[in-house]
């Protein structure tokens, strides 16, 4: 019994996590910063291309490449209900973020490879706080599952971030309009963030948390809510953007 709702509580928690890694697109908020510059034959809702990016750098303009070797995105899905105790916490993380940041119009734009999403390292886990390590053949099952049956990454291999930058005198850290598309559905979130400059670019790091009902998706439950996962998800970054990457 324990190991049988153990298996039905991974596929139900990667189900939440791929509902959010896995949106073959994400769309930035209908207004940008002003000053943000157009593209011609895009409109202000459209993600911004690579081509974008390395056309506005050989003009001349301020374009930071991010350093995948340095950054990190982790998603924290959590376990809830009477018999949580039967089901695992997971933690997805990518080392593999690549894309583009331009500082002085505002925004940014990040691609995440989803077949290279790692599952429950150590570290990431004792980071997040979670109180028990699922076994290897749990996480071998578990990535398995996520690529395959649920992330579909053959089908659907990229996600994609737009980041806008912008001023808000209620709050102390710099904000962040984090727009995301998923099953036809919009949601813009403001994230506070932390921005470093450094002598090569720049560090940009915070966290932020969403529902999946937001985008019409009642978590998963069985045994009539005994077991579940929790509505809400949590997500953290630390993005590392430099001048001359590749």
């Amino acid at each position: 019994m324990k190991k049988l709702t153990r298996s039905i509580m991974r596929d139900a928690v990667w189900m939440a996590a791929a509902c959010l890694l896995c949106a073959c697109s994400f769309q930035s908020p209908a207004s940008r910063q002003a000053g943000s510059p157009a593209v011609a034959g895009m409109d202000a809702s459209s993600i911004l291309p690579a081509e974008y990016y390395r056309q506005a750098e050989a003009q001349g303009e301020n374009i930071l490449h991010v350093d995948a070797r340095q950054s990190l995105l982790v998603l924290e899905v959590r376990r809830d209900g009477p018999f949580a105790r039967f089901g695992h916490d997971h933690v997805v993380a990518s080392h593999d973020v690549s894309g583009f940041v331009a500082p002085d119009a505002g925004h940014a734009d990040l691609s995440v490879p989803l077949d290279k999403l790692t599952v429950d390292e150590k570290e990431l886990r004792a980071a997040a706080g979670f109180d028990s390590q699922p076994t290897a053949d749990d996480i071998a099952g578990t990535r398995h599952n996520m690529l395959a049956k649920v992330l579909e990454a053959q089908r659907f291999p990229l996600g994609l971030i737009h980041i806008v930058r912008h001023q808000d005198a209620a709050h102390d850290a710099p904000m962040l309009d984090v727009t995301i598309r998923l099953h036809g559905i919009s949601r813009t979130y403001p994230v506070p963030a932390t921005i470093r400059q450094t002598a090569d670019g720049m560090i940009v790091s915070g966290s932020m948390q969403f529902r999946q009902s937001d985008f019409g998706i009642t978590p998963f439950s069985i045994l009539n809510g005994a077991i579940r996962v929790r509505d809400e998800l949590a997500l953290r970054f630390r993005i590392v953007a430099e001048r001359g990457q590749t």
